[in-house]
């Protein structure tokens, strides 16, 4: 597995508000960050990137693949576009974004992937992935490009939303999970069973969230423009919960999905 435990995210962040997360995060010890190609914020990115004095090679950047640049030519072209916008000549990690909605974009997965495949045997990214994909697209995934050149499949995961039938597909088939959306825009800050387990550990509820994704073996990449919560977040790693509060966790799960695009949401596992 050479996808890093903890990471920034930047969904969400622009102009100089990413930059200055980026650069706070690298700062602190960050050597992972994750952005998109719909993000629109790749330029940003990889200004603060290039302005950190932290060797290219040190960072592990990934960045996702949109829809609108499924067909093959497109797709190469569009990856060349984020290298050039991230200051680079290689990102680490590409994924597909989403997968196709109902082939609405009219191309097919072995196109899409296909092209993915390319773009690694191109040298624009040293692995590739998949985010979003259920476990019947996960499946088809495998067909078309074999479980052990698929990186890893980011997917929404929180104490709210656990993902119970995808997660142990991932597993079975040795495709790691990357955890997004971590913190569920805050809500799972404000749960009780979550703030009681932090106060026994001295730690805050982010961190026991972050923790509970960690301790499970998910990859996580938590965002915040703060510097004092990029610090904080960090210190997740450090924690280790024990049974009782990883069974006080699982019983929160209720479905409670905070990313579902209509119109572009697969039909959930």
């Amino acid at each position: 597995m050479t996808v890093p435990a903890f990471g920034l995210g930047t969904f969400r962040l622009k102009g100089q508000t990413v930059i200055d997360s980026v650069r706070d995060a690298l700062e602190l010890g960050y050597r992972a960050i994750d952005t998109a190609q719909i993000y629109d914020n790749e330029a940003e990115v990889g200004q603060a990137i290039s302005g950190s004095g932290v060797p290219r090679e040190d960072i592990y950047l990934t960045t996702k693949v949109w829809i609108t640049e499924f067909k093959r030519d497109a797709l190469l072209s569009s990856l060349h576009q984020s290298l050039q916008k991230l200051r680079t000549e290689q990102v680490d990690l590409a994924l597909i974004h989403w997968p196709s909605p109902n082939d609405k974009v009219d191309v097919p997965m072995e196109e899409y992937l296909g092209a993915l495949a390319d773009a690694k045997a191109q040298g624009l990214t040293r692995e590739i992935g998949i985010s979003n994909f259920t476990i019947a697209q996960t499946r088809k995934a495998i067909e078309i490009l074999g479980a052990d050149a698929i990186a890893t499949n980011q997917v929404e995961i929180h104490p709210y939303l656990q993902n119970r039938l995808l997660v142990p597909f991932l597993q079975e088939q040795g495709i790691h999970v990357t955890a997004y959306m971590s913190l569920a825009y805050g809500e799972v800050l404000k749960d009780p069973v979550i703030q009681s387990i932090a106060g026994a550990h001295q730690a805050n509820a982010a961190q026991i969230a972050l923790a509970w994704a960690l301790q499970q073996g998910y990859s996580v990449i938590p965002s915040s423009t703060k510097r004092e919560n990029l610090a904080s977040n960090l210190l997740a790693q450090d924690l280790r919960l024990d049974a009782d509060d990883m069974a006080a966790i699982a019983a929160l799960d209720r479905n409670g999905r905070e990313v579902d695009p209509p119109g572009l949401a697969p039909a959930w596992d």
